[in-house]
């Protein structure tokens, strides 16, 4: 489904909106996300368009001013209501913080301006001295924790984002398998670079985070170091490949395992936990159930065989690729899944002398149950 200009114009407003009423709600002037080499900042994107390396204001009355160091891509890909060049403020995200809050107070409910958390402690600093006229504050429970809790459901845009994403790391998969089928991929990196190209090939941005592709001398990590080597994949025994797609902003996230050759008693074992693990516990994703079910579910299915998965069951997905909230035991107790959540479910077992196995797909919540995006699975070779 493609969208229109006026279409994804209405979606950022709508987001802002959402923030804006809150902070309005709260007596909150202003909030303030600075996207940098320093600290990438999913919000920019998420409330702009913008693809990144900008300062954004938002006001409490709705009012939004992207401060974009490129501006020509700022002109083709953002939505705010000004767009001012960093360049007028001698490419500071102090000086053009200054400036704006100044120039736009009218727009402001009260003179309290809320700053990144992620702001070094010097440089909070500087800015409480360059903003002495505001009432300015720095704290991990404000509205900055709000703007990522409001990225936990997915509206329809992003659906239809990270889904465009799930297909084209559908396609890869095949082409892989296809491929290994043939004997025609042979190592770590003859993989990782078939996904590069094909990530790229199909109108995505790039992969989601460094390909993972470990053979299986190296497939007992659970993130193999260094990603990928020019060491035989798959090989006999098991071996992972992990890997993600970004299409416009959005990240899938799946892993697949090969089983190739005669496999031991113990690597057969392992590989039926996992996919026993998966099935159950993909049954709990959904309305009814709580996130912690399902990730205790994964918990009770390893532990009645002996074996502890060394990682969460899951995560959600979407701009970045570990967002709000993990599936995990430590999550709120009370938080159900929830319709328009995206999110992993990714059980694993490591072992250095059996191997790894990992299955991970990407879910969405749906009002009566879940949809699986993805198609990862685990490939058994013969040979």
């Amino acid at each position: 489904m493609d969208f229109t200009e006026d279409e994804l114009k209405e979606i950022y407003k709508k987001r802002v909106k959402i923030l804006s009423t809150h902070l309005a709600e709260n007596n909150i002037g202003a909030c303030v996300f600075i996207d940098s080499e320093e600290h990438r900042e999913p919000a920019v994107r998420y409330y702009t368009g913008h693809i990144s390396d900008a300062v954004v204001i938002i006001f409490s009355d709705g009012y939004s001013i992207l401060i974009p160091w490129d501006e020509n891509l700022a002109k083709q890909y953002a939505t705010a209501s000004k767009i001012i060049p960093y360049t007028k403020y001698k490419n500071s995200d102090l000086d053009a913080v200054k400036a704006v809050l100044k120039l736009f107070d009218s727009h402001m409910i009260s003179g309290k301006v809320e700053l990144p958390p992620y702001l070094t402690y010097p440089h909070y600093l500087q800015f409480l001295d360059a903003l002495s006229n505001f009432d300015c504050r720095c704290t991990n429970n404000g509205s900055h924790d709000f703007s990522t809790r409001c990225r936990i459901v997915k509206d329809e845009y992003e659906i239809n984002c990270l889904k465009t994403a799930a297909k084209v790391g559908d396609l890869i998969i095949d082409e892989i398998e296809k491929q290994i089928r043939a004997k025609k991929i042979k190592t770590e990196m003859d993989v990782a670079l078939l996904i590069e190209k094909m990530c790229r090939e199909n109108k995505c941005e790039r992969t989601g985070f460094d390909t993972l592709a470990a053979g299986p001398e190296r497939s007992f990590a659970i993130h193999a170091f260094p990603g990928y080597t020019d060491y035989p994949w798959p090989a006999k025994g098991l071996s992972i490949l992990d890997f993600g797609v970004v299409y416009k902003g959005y990240t899938s996230d799946t892993t697949l395992t090969v089983a190739c050759g005669k496999l031991s008693l113990q690597q057969q074992k392992q590989l039926n936990l996992v996919e026993h693990a998966y099935q159950e516990c993909l049954k709990l994703y959904t309305p009814e159930h709580t996130i912690v079910e399902a990730a205790k579910k994964a918990d009770a299915v390893f532990a009645k065989a002996g074996r502890k998965m060394p990682h969460t069951l899951g995560h959600g997905i979407g701009l970045e690729i570990h967002e709000y909230p993990r599936v995990s035991t430590k999550t709120d107790s009370e938080l159900h899944f929830l319709p328009g959540m995206v999110l992993t479910c990714e059980p694993g077992l490591y072992d250095p002398e059996i191997g790894g196995t990992r299955l991970e797909n990407d879910v969405l919540i749906t009002n009566d149950g879940n949809e699986v995006i993805s198609h990862s699975r685990i490939i058994i070779l013969e040979d």
